[in-house]
Parts: structure tokens; C-alpha cells; sequence
């Protein structure tokens, strides 16, 4: 290939990204290899990558593995730079068999992923106030996580300590159980003895309890207002808490005009029925796959209307009686109420600009 032929040649990218570095690779329009090359994940690296690959030609497009982890600095750039990213998923397990398993070779293979436009989708954008609302809530899940793990330490704890200790505190509140573990004296010189051990791990506990119990609180007064500026109609919707809110903002993502539909919408939460049917038999099965914490949202919110919303617990009433089960009823609400909260997602941004 000369100099002069490059610019009149159009190109396909594929990146395999890692935590150090990324292995790129071109391909020309009929999928015949141009090259590959491996950058260092740095803000030189990615202009280099990108320089590398308009050397070759016109660059129409460029797959990228991960552009949520290792590939968001890379897709970042090449957003900025106006050149369209495409996420791919890895090759599946009988490309791999055949080829074999290396970093050129998946590049390449998220190349042609790209230029073939199959398994592809549109990225996340990672620079808005979803990003941040994201990030709340990533340490806001772990510091719960958390706080239910050393709650359910301390009662262990509690079952295998001293009679004398276990009658003190067992059958307590959580709360009240978290401030009296909390404000045990052991004697510290005595830590050889089984029930001054015990004391001193349930004051530990009880206060790291107390600490993570704080960071969630801090955390919620930042949360709550943002979710509600982002979008107020979904907060304000039935069984739509500052919770589930964010968990639906963030697994749509900044730029949700990548769903083009409600149905799109319910795959990515996982609550879409699935085909299942074969000869005479027609049926639809679970939803397996999606944003699982997205479908525990949805689930959440179908538990809430169960309980409060008349039309909800008419509608399971009339489905019970045409002989669905409850999952089957709970699949089916899932599915209305993705469509409902897709509306209110994805009409947001048009009220906002009127």
C-alpha cells in the first residue's frame, strides 16, 4: 500500500484492550489484515493507536472490547476524535477452538465483528451525569454489601458466645443489638479468654457497622437529589425509589437513544421472554440474561405495586384465574413495566429541551 492509495482505501479497527496495553488491528473492506500493533494504555498510547490505524486509510469504524472497563479511555478518545465505536463481544467458544487464542487474534476479530456489524452494539458514554451518579453508586452497593455482611458476622458471633454474653444480647433489635455491641468494655489485657475475645470482635464489628451505616447515609443525601434532577417523572413514578431510579438510569446509560426501542429496553433488563417453542408446543421461557440488578429493580417495583396498586393486584387476580403462575405474572408485569419506564426515560431529555 503507497502513501497515495491510503486515503482513497476505507478500514475497519479492532482493539483488544488490557489493563496495560492494547492490541489493534486493520483490515480492509473484503477482511484481509493490514496490520496489528500494540499501544500502552496512556493518553499518547491512544493518539498513537488512532494515528496508527488512519495510516492504513479512511477509518470507517472501530470494534472495541470492554468500553466499560480496560477499552473507556480508548473509546473516550475516539468518540472525541468523531470516529464511531462499536462494542463487541468475544469471540465465542467455537471461533476460539478453531483459531486459537491470542491478543492479534482477537483484535482482528473484533475487526471484522465491526466491519460485519453483527454482535456489535453502541457504547456508554462515560462523561456525564449518569457516569457520576455510576460511581455513587458503586460505593454505595459496596458499603451495603458490606454492612450486611458484618450484621450477619455479629450474629454468628453471638450464637457461639459465652451464655452469659449470648443471654445478653440475643433477641435485641438490630439497632439496639449494633449500640450495645458497641459500646462493650472488654478488658484488653484479657484477650487470651474466649469471652473477652468475643466482646472485643462485637465491639469491632458493631462499630465498623456504625461507620459503614454513616458512609451509606452521607452517600444517600448525594444520591437522592441527583437521581431527581436527572429525571424527576421517574422518581415520582409508582414504586420508583431513589434506588431503583439510579439502577435503571445508569443501566440505560447517558446517550439511551442507543435503545432503539421498549422491547430493546426489557432485553438489557432482562425482561424480555424468550422464545421457547418447538413442534406443537408454544411457549415463552424466562429471561436469563441482561442487567440482573436492572431485573431486580423491576422486580422490586412489581412487589411495590403488588401491594399498594389496586390495578396491579386486579391484573394478578384475572392472570391467576386464566391459570399463570405467580413467576409467570411477575414475568409478565416486568415486562409492562419496562415499556412504562422506558417512556418516562427516554421522554425526559425532549421535556427538558422544550
Amino acid at each position: 500500500m503507497t502513501s497515495e492509495d491510503a486515503p482513497t482505501i476505507e478500514v475497519a479497527g479492532g482493539v483488544d484492550t488490557h489493563q496495560d496495553t492494547h492490541t489493534a488491528a486493520v483490515i480492509d473492506p473484503v477482511g484481509r489484515v493490514l496490520g496489528t500493533e500494540q499501544f500502552p494504555t496512556t493518553s499518547t498510547g491512544y493518539l498513537a493507536l488512532l494515528a496508527w490505524m488512519r495510516g492504513f486509510g479512511r477509518l470507517s469504524r472501530v470494534g472495541v472490547e470492554g468500553t466499560g472497563a480496560y477499552g473507556a479511555g480508548l473509546a473516550r478518545l475516539l468518540r472525541d476524535e468523531q470516529v464511531e465505536v462499536v462494542e463487541v463481544d468475544r469471540p465465542d467458544r467455537k471461533t476460539r477452538r478453531f483459531q486459537g487464542k491470542s491478543d492479534p487474534i482477537d483484535a482482528i476479530q473484533a475487526a471484522k465483528t465491526a466491519l460485519a456489524d453483527e454482535r456489535t452494539g453502541t457504547p456508554k458514554q462515560r462523561d456525564g451525569r449518569i457516569e457520576a451518579l455510576r460511581n455513587l453508586r458503586v460505593a454505595r452497593r459496596s458499603a451495603v454489601d458490606q454492612c450486611a455482611d458484618t450484621q450477619r458476622q455479629i450474629k454468628a458471633l453471638i450464637v457461639t458466645a459465652p451464655e452469659e454474653l449470648r443471654e445478653q444480647l440475643r433477641g435485641l433489635p438490630v439497632r439496639a443489638l449494633i449500640a450495645a455491641c458497641a459500646n462493650l468494655r472488654p478488658d484488653r489485657t484479657d484477650a487470651a479468654g474466649p469471652a473477652t475475645a468475643a466482646k472485643i470482635a462485637l465491639r469491632s464489628l458493631a462499630r465498623r457497622h456504625q461507620q459503614l451505616t454513616t458512609e451509606i447515609a452521607d452517600l444517600d443525601e448525594l444520591l437522592d437529589p441527583l437521581v431527581a434532577a436527572i429525571n424527576p417523572r421517574l422518581v415520582a413514578t409508582n414504586g420508583v425509589g431513589t434506588d431503583v431510579a439510579g439502577q435503571l438510569l445508569v443501566t440505560a446509560g447517558e446517550n439511551h437513544d442507543r435503545l432503539r426501542s421498549e422491547a430493546a429496553f426489557a432485553m438489557l433488563c432482562g425482561a424480555a421472554p424468550i422464545p421457547a417453542s418447538s413442534g406443537k408446543t408454544n411457549r415463552h421461557r424466562l429471561n436469563r440474561g441482561g442487567d440482573r440488578q436492572a431485573n431486580a429493580a423491576l422486580y422490586r417495583i412489581v412487589l411495590c405495586r403488588l401491594r399498594w396498586d389496586p390495578r396491579t393486584r386486579a391484573y394478578m387476580e384475572r392472570r391467576t384465574k386464566d391459570g399463570l403462575s405467580k413467576k409467570e405474572i411477575i414475568r409478565c408485569l416486568k415486562r409492562y413495566i419496562a415499556r412504562e419506564l422506558y417512556r418516562i426515560i427516554t421522554t425526559n431529555d425532549h421535556e427538558r429541551v422544550a
